[in-house]
């Protein structure tokens, strides 16, 4: 389903013609709220970047959503898969910032100071030198609405669709059986999503063995 499409159903669906602001409103929320709903693995990224020796703080990528995982790769070539902590411990363990190591946690930090938008990473110890990270992490796509194509709309058009309409209901003030109606659908759309992105992407016939429904009678 392609954007032009998602806009012509959704008007259809709700036989009145909303303002392109408002529809493409209806889009960006039903996709924010789906996207921190369910940790797609299609939609999960690879970033790698560089510690700056005696700074404990790495800065997140502008799309960042969510941790998969970090590792930083030391001076043999090798990864070494940082733990995630609370910044406080990462604070209690190492008081000092002075004290300088590979690291060996990390902690979502907080605001950007320099950059209010974007957040940052704490590591601890602080970085003793140039060192790769590698982040592997979940991002927020570019929405539909100004890419014209998106995974969801090729993939689970379903939940894109009943996510905006109620969007779109609640805006309208819709009456409650309508509202409870896509409520449902959307709900309905949003666990065949979950068993796809918490489930399915997530397991193989060698190690978990294939899916059975019980038999019975």
């Amino acid at each position: 389903m392609t954007y032009s499409e998602l806009v012509t159903q959704i008007q259809n669906y709700m036989e009145t013609t909303f303002s392109t602001t408002n529809v493409d409103n209806f889009i960006r929320q039903a996709e924010q709220r789906i996207y921190n709903s369910v940790q797609i693995p299609s939609l999960r990224r690879n970033s790698t970047g560089l510690t700056t020796a005696n700074n404990k703080y790495l800065q997140c990528p502008s799309d960042f959503l969510s941790v998969y995982s970090m590792a930083v790769v030391n001076d043999d070539g090798d990864y070494e898969y940082l733990l995630n902590k609370d910044v406080n411990y990462i604070r209690q363990v190492y008081p000092s910032p002075t004290y300088a190591a590979i690291p060996k946690y990390y902690a979502l930090f907080g605001p950007d100071y320099s950059a209010p938008r974007e957040l940052t990473f704490i590591l601890g110890p602080t970085p003793d030198a140039i060192y790769t990270v590698e982040l592997h992490y979940f991002y927020y796509p570019e929405s539909i609405v100004t890419a014209g194509q998106s995974w969801l709309g090729d993939n689970f058009d379903s939940v894109l669709l009943y996510g905006s309409l109620r969007e779109a209901y609640l805006f309208n003030k819709g009456e409650q059986d309508l509202v409870a109606n896509v409520e449902a659908k959307y709900a309905e759309a949003m666990n065949l999503l979950k068993q796809l992105g918490d489930g399915k992407e997530r397991q193989d016939a060698y190690r978990s063995g294939q899916i059975r429904v019980p038999v019975t009678g």
